[in-house]
């Protein structure tokens, strides 16, 4: 295939930008870089979309310097469950579709995406809803500047992106009376499915084995074995809904039978079984939850549950479920564990860096360390502080929010056009003059 000139010299001339950019140096911050203790007068350089220093380093000959004394800097925040994008997954046709792609049904341009950034997220795992028992992909979406899926896909993962698989449990997947349909009715039923699916799985996974890659011996494709394939095979993680602590426990269960990597989320019992939930070695995506009310099954959850698997020696991250909390308000839900007795440096690590590693990214994200992502924010004080505002977002070393922008402020404090998405909004239109 000939590429055009035109194409070849645009691409050199975009890597001699690269290479050429300036660096950006962050001096005199309050500086959080999770790879270690709070720095009091640190710096943060960036280049090129990555971190190049983070700490009490010098500033580069030639960079770009910004004098953040009295800010605080700190890796952006990685949300290990939420539906920002107007997500939509399987339907009521069946309890079982691991073949339902979020990807699909994601809308990009919402102004869900510009919340989340104004609440000083970063990186965020798209997930189905959880009215089933396998109920399709999800998908690690970075909060770039972008208009399609794929300008904010973190990666690719087999035929899809880089992603886990959504599962639930409880009441959520259950469905009685006369439009039940094939959905369970009882937790007992609902574990028997979830069994029988993942023994057809392991039939599939021999069978294609068997092959030795030839195409006439393979089975016959099935998109939705595929996918429980790749869990089996460790390629890809479980995200599981669970809350009731007996629904903990079978989720542990079916886990160890089949030998999958899973992600606990939610938990409203946790505290409960904290011990069982930190022996077993999968981590916890915990959602804090401050006012009553909600499904009977979360009557008992409690602010102290973080702490609670924290001091059990659990792995533990916080997500939003957003719009179960709103993405605005993320690190509201560190400072309530830690007034119900989380550590500080937990509540930190469980926005940041844990949430990484329970995603599995945290070679690019969740720490401020030489080589990484640049992706960070700039806050007005204690990110613990209910007066402090995320002043600024960036992304790959490009700010994408910066709260001084009119345009940009709305989507944190509220006002006209901030929810309306029948329209490109301003940001969005800057997006497509750029491309064009």
């Amino acid at each position: 295939m000939r590429i055009p000139l035109r194409t070849l010299l645009l691409g050199s001339m975009s890597l001699c930008l690269v290479a050429q950019e300036k660096p950006i140096a962050f001096t005199h911050a309050r500086l959080l870089t999770m790879e270690g203790a709070e720095i009091p007068d640190g710096t943060l350089v960036v280049q090129g979309g990555k971190v190049v220093a983070a700490g009490r380093v010098a500033v580069p000959a030639g960079a770009e310097v910004r004098d953040v004394k009295g800010k605080w800097v700190m890796p952006g925040l990685v949300d290990s469950h939420s539906h920002v994008s107007q997500s939509g997954g399987a339907d009521g046709s069946a309890p079982i579709q691991p073949e339902v792609r979020i990807s699909d049904a994601l809308n990009v341009r919402s102004s869900e995406v510009m919340k989340a950034r104004s609440g000083g997220i970063t990186t965020v795992n798209v997930m189905p809803g959880s009215g089933h028992l396998l109920s399709g992909q999800t998908i690690y979406l970075k909060l770039r500047n972008g208009l399609t899926v794929d300008d904010l896909a973190l990666g690719r993962l087999g035929a899809g992106y880089l992603g886990g698989l959504k599962m639930a449990n409880g009441t959520n997947p259950r469905r009685l009376g006369p439009t039940a349909g094939t959905f369970p009715g009882t937790r007992a039923k609902s574990a028997a499915l979830v069994r029988e699916q993942f023994v057809k799985a392991q039939e599939y996974q021999r069978k294609i084995q068997a092959a030795g890659g030839d195409p006439r011996k393979l089975p016959e494709r099935n998109l939705g074995l595929e996918i429980l394939v790749e869990v089996l095979e460790g390629k890809r993680v479980v995200h599981h809904h669970t809350h009731r602590h007996d629904d903990i426990l079978t989720v542990l269960r079916l886990q160890k039978e089949f030998g999958f990597k899973v992600v606990l989320h939610h938990l409203s019992d946790g505290w409960m079984v904290a011990d069982e939930i930190a022996k077993s070695g999968n981590p916890c995506s915990v959602i804090v939850i401050d006012s009553p009310g909600g499904k009977l099954e979360a009557k008992d959850a409690r602010l102290s549950t973080g702490g609670a698997l924290e001091r059990a020696g659990a792995l533990v991250g916080f997500h939003t479920d957003d719009g179960v909390t709103d993405s605005r308000w993320f690190l509201r839900s560190g400072a309530l564990a830690v007034r119900a007795g989380m550590t500080r440096e937990g509540a930190l690590k469980a926005m940041t860096i844990n949430n990484a590693k329970i995603l599995g990214v945290e070679d690019r994200v969740g720490s401020l360390k030489a080589g990484k992502d640049a992706d960070f924010l700039v806050l007005s004080g204690d990110p613990f502080s209910v007066y402090t505002h995320v002043e600024e977002t960036w992304v790959e070393g490009k700010r994408v929010f910066d709260r001084a922008n009119p345009e940009h402020r709305k989507y944190a404090t509220g006002g006209l056009g901030a929810t309306h998405d029948s329209a490109d909004p301003t940001w969005i239109l800057a997006l497509e003059a750029e491309e064009l």
